[in-house]
């Protein structure tokens, strides 16, 4: 009978070991609930005191993980293994997922701090009426340089960067879209151009490039610049903000040919535990005051036009981050290209790379 009885034990104390490593995996792996709320976001894309400030307020507990690519997270989503009640996609990632199935729509009665936002940043074309999207952060895409390092020379256009007095000095982000739009618009042609003859001419201008590109790189592209490792930089505005507080030599340019003026969103994915934690912590991000120290934090533009009260007045007037609208209307936004287009352009971009090789 002891035997029996330790047998039994034994069984119970494995099963209960395999429950709890099964139960902290699956938080780990974004499994949620009533209690937690699972958010998916950008590395380094929100301040952590607001996370610490939200789960005091509510008393849920925040599982927080992070992403490198529209594509991969959407590929997570969709796969439906892991649970996430907020994710923090871009414009045209929204517009595939909505194709997708991917979202569940956003009770607007929920979130009433939505009033604060700037109507410039909503009802656009790839989420209209913001069905399932609520704005988080904005910006372009533009040259970051070191002047001093460039003999005093100032760049105002893309066209700017095939100066050979520039060879090796250049740094690109290692993004299709962000690349193969500065050749279309440096050649006057729209970002999400799908005329493949013009395609191939902005693929033939790179390679004319491939002289003045020092590198090809992800994150590492802000330590790089900072340190003075290359004179020139094609980032996200966001990213130069930073950039330029670790070193005061740099500046930033939109280029006067255009650029592409990207949004990121608040979504909740279809297959979210938690609808209601969601809800909570999309209307407490869009708090004017929260969004203000956010924006300070993470250096993006916010597109909460109450939280602008609350930023330092250098930043808010600061044209290279919040545009004048004469500039603004040069911009552009990702639009959702298809997967056959999006497949060109990704191979166009890596012939470009096999070029520099």
């Amino acid at each position: 009978m002891k035997k029996v009885l330790s047998l039994f034990l034994l069984v119970w104390l494995i099963t209960f070991s395999l429950l709890y490593v099964t139960k902290t995996i699956e938080s780990s792996e974004g499994y949620g609930g009533n209690n937690t709320l699972t958010i998916y976001n950008w590395g380094d894309y929100i301040d952590p005191a607001l996370i610490k400030k939200f789960e005091k307020e509510t008393g849920l507990k925040v599982i927080y993980q992070t992403f490198d690519s529209n594509e991969a997270m959407m590929t997570k989503i969709s796969q439906g293994g892991a649970t996430f009640d907020v994710a923090v996609p871009s414009e045209y990632a929204i517009s595939k997922m909505k194709e997708e199935g991917l979202l569940l729509p956003i009770d607007h009665a929920k979130i009433p701090n939505l009033r604060y936002i700037d109507e410039r940043f909503l009802n656009l074309s790839f989420d209209p009426g913001n069905q399932y999207s609520i704005p988080y952060f904005w910006g372009t895409v533009g040259i970051i340089y070191n002047r001093a390092l460039l003999g005093g020379k100032e760049i105002t256009s893309w066209n700017d960067l095939w100066d050979p007095a520039f060879k090796n000095e250049i740094l690109l982000v290692d993004g299709a879209r962000e690349i193969i739009g500065m050749a279309l618009n440096s050649l006057h042609y729209s970002l999400n151009d799908t005329n493949k003859t013009h395609l191939q001419q902005a693929k033939q201008k790179l390679d004319a490039l491939t002289p003045n590109v020092k590198a090809i790189v992800g994150d590492e592209i802000k330590m790089l610049l900072a340190n003075e490792e290359a004179a020139i930089g094609i980032v996200w505005s966001g990213d130069a903000a930073e950039i330029m507080w670790e070193n005061e030599r740099l500046d930033y340019v939109i280029p006067k040919e255009g650029t592409n003026l990207w949004f990121d969103n608040m979504v909740i994915p279809k297959t979210a535990k938690n609808i209601e934690g969601a809800h909570q912590f999309i209307n407490f991000m869009l708090d004017p005051k929260n969004a203000a120290q956010n924006a300070e934090y993470v250096g993006y533009s916010t597109p909460n036009k109450k939280a602008l009260e609350y930023l330092p007045k250098e930043v808010v007037e600061d044209e290279r981050f919040y545009p004048s609208e004469q500039l603004a209307n040069k911009l552009e936004v990702y639009e959702n290209l298809g997967k056959s287009m999006l497949a060109y352009y990704n191979e166009l971009f890596l012939q470009f790379k096999m070029h520099r090789k």
